[in-house]
């Protein structure tokens, strides 16, 4: 498989960060994982990437969120983006109930590739570095792919609950 790259964005990628977001929501019509997309009342995309960069860094994390990093799979030489990793550092009560350390997504047209499971890896990797001892990672029980994707990558799942939309999710635990 050719080389791909887990990274921060920058200013020089502003539109492949766009196209991403389209697709997703053209797709999908929502955006996973939701850190990807403004929060910022202008919509602006520098705001954004000081905003995300801060929060890598622990520095202005608001009320409600927690010290994050969202990062980009690309194809070595390439710009378009394949997919995005959320990695919580740590969890608050809202992330241990419903969503976990890690949130990620893939592109539409990028998806049955074998990128989620490889980007997840990498995503790993990195939350050892952050000497995290344990992640959890939840998903919808009808996305089969993402629950394959996590158990390939050491999820054991805890257990199943339905969500305030009656959606019945599932948590995993990987142990690092």
């Amino acid at each position: 498989m050719e080389k791909l790259k887990l990274r921060y964005l920058t200013k020089e990628d502003e539109s492949a960060h766009a196209d991403f977001i389209k697709e997703m929501l053209d797709s999908d019509g929502k955006m996973i994982p939701t850190a990807v997309e403004f929060d910022e009342s202008d919509g602006s995309f520098s705001r954004w990437l000081e905003r995300t960069n801060n929060e890598a860094k622990g520095i202005d994390v608001t009320q409600n969120r927690v010290p994050a990093s969202v990062l980009f799979l690309f194809r070595q030489g390439d710009k378009k983006i394949l997919g995005a990793v959320n990695i919580r550092y740590k969890l608050n009560d809202f992330l241990l109930k419903y969503s976990g350390n890690i949130g990620y997504g893939i592109a539409p047209s990028q998806r049955r590739k074998g990128y989620a499971s490889i980007m997840l890896s990498m995503t790993l990797d990195i939350c050892r570095d952050l000497k995290l001892e344990k992640v959890l990672i939840s998903c919808n029980k009808d996305n089969i792919g993402s629950a394959r994707t996590i158990q390939k990558n050491g999820g054991i799942l805890e257990n199943e609950f339905t969500d305030d939309k009656g959606i019945v999710r599932q948590r995993y635990w990987i142990k690092l």
